[in-house]
């Protein structure tokens, strides 16, 4: 079977194009979500040089001179993960931490033919998650970034789907990926692939690839989530990054328009009132849900589904569903000294800024963030939508009691950061 495959020639190049068009894909976000978003595996040869964002002696830092505790880090051989206990230790004189990487520990089981996975990098490499971010806003999803070292001719994982979609970023050596279509697609959050183990490993045996293929430095691999895949370094170290992009779903979106419809119910006293009594606790015709509601409840299920439906349809999911989206991620960094230092400084010329990756919403009076809500009088509200579009403004633009209280609660940041 074919497979959608692009070859990027001085990506780089092309200014004011997007993550996915000039380091990823080569496509287009309107190009890519048509032909490959969700639909089929894709991969790009040569899409980026990626030195810039990960490297061999970033995997040795983190591990060795950044106090990582688990679970930032996981190690796995021939298809198990390890126990953690393996890799950590106490951290030594002055600090009580029991769990703190043990880079020998790690040395000698990495060079066993242990891959050693570093989770969520984009809280703990900042060009990760500089990429990272850049990433999720242009999806409109929330993505994380893992990374996988894998020592020569070893495995880390066995065949496998994950349950949101994927970006492989090969850094470093050759690694031969084998893929196949999905046994369930599109599963959800809830459905991981070992609830389908027999049929997984039954596919990745017997059934023919979709692509058989290696990854050299360079060269990126789009999965939608279902897709079977398995991954082996050839003759020497591998390390990749794998960008995964938790996408929300049409059964999310449901799941926020019932919670919207239950709370609207909520509200209903005739919804409150309790069932009528039954004759014996056990499942009856005459109990909700039986055949001749002889008692009445038959009577009640059709106005419950009734006003159910009702609910539903006049339900507005967007606050739940902007909340939801807002507790996937976090905001853009804050460090607490320099925050200090632009408060104490705060003049009318100070320039300042909405602080990055807030997913800011205002609704009326309130202005929700991934920091917290804020209620403003109505004669801060044209400041305050005016922030909304990320400009740089001044604090004497704002106001500068406007201007200090959003500095001191983490919404606003000098314009140098």
């Amino acid at each position: 079977m074919s497979l959608p495959s692009t070859e990027v020639q001085d990506s780089g190049a092309r200014e004011g194009a997007g993550i996915l068009e000039s380091r990823l894909t080569g496509l287009g976000r309107e190009e890519f979500a048509r032909d490959v978003w969700g639909r089929t595996a894709s991969l790009t040869r040569g899409a980026s040089g990626f030195a810039d964002v990960f490297s061999p002696s970033a995997v040795d830092e983190l591990v060795s001179r950044r106090g990582l505790r688990t679970p930032f880090l996981r190690v796995a051989k021939d298809g198990a993960t390890l126990p953690s206990s393996s890799f950590t230790a106490p951290a030594g004189v002055g600090a009580t931490v029991a769990d703190q990487l043990d880079d020998t520990a790690l040395w000698r089981a990495f060079a066993d033919g242990a891959t050693l996975v570093l989770q969520a990098l984009h809280r703990t490499w900042e060009p990760v998650a500089d990429l990272v971010s850049g990433l999720s806003a242009e999806l409109g999803h929330p993505v994380q970034a893992n990374a996988y070292v894998t020592p020569p001719q070893n495995r880390g994982f066995d065949a496998h789907y994950d349950v949101h979609d994927v970006f492989v970023l090969q850094i470093e050596g050759a690694k031969r990926w084998v893929i196949h279509e999905p046994v369930l697609p599109d599963p959800l959050r809830d459905q991981p692939w070992t609830d389908h183990r027999e049929a997984v490993a039954d596919r990745a045996a017997h059934g023919t690839p979709h692509l058989d293929t290696m990854l050299r430095p360079g060269d990126v691999l789009y999965l939608p989530r279902g897709w079977l895949h398995s991954a082996q370094a050839q003759g020497q170290v591998s390390i990749h990054l794998t960008l995964g992009v938790h996408a929300w779903t049409r059964y999310a979106l449901a799941e926020q328009l019932t919670r919207a419809a239950l709370a609207a119910l909520g509200d209903d006293p005739a919804m409150r009132r309790s069932l009528p009594l039954t004759e014996r606790a056990t499942n009856g015709p005459n109990e909700p849900g039986g055949s001749n509601g002889a008692d009445g409840t038959g009577g009640v299920l059709d106005l419950v589904r009734e006003r159910l439906l009702a609910a539903v349809a006049e339900a507005d999911p967007s606050p739940l569903f902007h909340r939801a989206r807002r507790s996937q991620a976090r905001p853009a960094p804050l460090g607490p000294v320099a925050q200090l230092a632009a408060l104490s400084g705060l003049t009318t010329t100070s320039p300042v800024r909405l602080r990055k990756a807030l997913e800011p919403r205002l609704e009326g009076t309130r202005l929700h963030t991934r920091v917290g809500h804020l209620d403003f009088p109505a004669s801060d509200l044209v400041p305050v939508a005016r922030l909304l579009d990320g400009r740089v403004r001044t604090a004497g633009d704002l106001g500068l009691a406007l201007a200090g209280r959003l500095l001191r609660a983490g919404v606003l940041v000098p314009a140098d950061r």
